[in-house]
């Protein structure tokens, strides 16, 4: 007889899961701050900091911390309550960006739906294709998958292994080949089968940007001459384990790809979730996906309720 108690974790647990190293450094702060005295400034200032450590931005920061202030001065405070009023104001911060990816449904619909993906090597970037090949497939669109990082056979590769898994077409070239010719070639065989969602795999050298934003540019234009409305998303793909260097790829794949929303990967415990925080109040970017682990089913839509609550250490 089985074990009924062996079941899966739910997203819940595993978001929390992924999450506690910034929850830990956030609770265990608070906690210690808390339970020694009343609150005042000097408090305030601890808690500021202890937010600045956990990468939630320095602007971020001040905020939450005066939010707790607000009328408690000289009052005895629980680390509860200040947990629950970093739940709030985070969530306040996430909640104009935790928006859905709309596929443009209904009068809006385009054959195929083209979302080009974005993001440094080793950011999770073809595995979050994989994912959303896998997503779309089960709400029952047909998808293809171009294999645009022409540069590294392990992502041509990796990313026709997810198309068998998904039920994707997989379009690749020998390595080396020229990305933009693929992606033409992709987005012209999609339209010709009547494709619902196009996934492009890009490259993610920033080591030289000007090559980088040379090809990204090239791709977009040629697939213009097919579509001119394409790409119709560019996702870029970020590391949560990064911290404060995911800042500075959303400021640059913004500026080189013309990002249209975000997802967030590798929130897996060693994870410095924080820095959303950060990106959010920054750059004000929708906020689409979060993924928890390597499963198909460990990516998911983002919400800010649940983010914020996880990030303060709440149950």
């Amino acid at each position: 007889m089985s074990n009924s108690t062996e079941t899966k974790p739910t997203w819940w647990q595993r978001l929390s899961g992924g999450l506690k190293r910034t929850s830990a450094s956030i609770g265990g702060a608070i906690a210690d701050l808390v339970a020694k005295r009343k609150l005042d400034r000097a408090m305030l200032d601890e808690i500021e900091e202890v937010l600045i450590r956990a990468d939630l931005g320095v602007d971020s920061a001040a905020k939450i911390a005066n939010a707790v202030g607000e009328g408690r001065y000289d009052k005895a405070i629980t680390s509860d309550e200040v947990k629950a009023i970093v739940a709030a104001e985070v969530e306040k911060v996430l909640a104009p960006v935790a928006k859905p990816l709309g596929l443009g449904e209904g009068n809006d619909q385009r054959k195929p739906f083209v979302i080009l993906v974005v993001g440094v090597n080793g950011s999770g970037k073809t595995t979050t294709i994989g994912k959303l090949a896998a997503k779309f497939h089960a709400e029952g669109r047909s998808v293809m998958l171009a294999a645009g990082d022409t540069f590294r056979a392990a992502a041509i590769d990796q990313l026709k292994i997810w198309g068998g898994r998904s039920g994707a077409a997989v379009i690749a070239r020998a390595p080396g080949s020229d990305a933009a010719g693929l992606a033409f070639d992709a987005l012209t065989e999609a339209r010709g089968e009547e494709v619902d969602v196009l996934l492009v795999d890009t490259a993610g050298r920033l080591q030289n940007k000007a090559v980088l934003m040379n090809e990204l540019e090239k791709i977009a234009r040629v697939m213009k001459k097919v579509d001119a409305s394409a790409p119709h998303a560019v996702l870029l793909v970020l590391d949560a384990t990064v911290g404060q260097n995911a800042l500075s790829q959303v400021d640059v794949f913004r500026y080189i790809a013309g990002v249209t929303g975000l997802v967030m990967t590798k929130l897996d415990g060693t994870a410095r979730g924080g820095i959303l925080v950060a990106i959010a109040a920054k750059f004000g970017l929708p906020v689409h996906f979060i993924g928890v682990g390597e499963g198909v089913d460990d990516l998911a839509p983002f919400s800010a309720k649940d983010f914020a609550r996880a990030i303060a250490g709440l149950d």
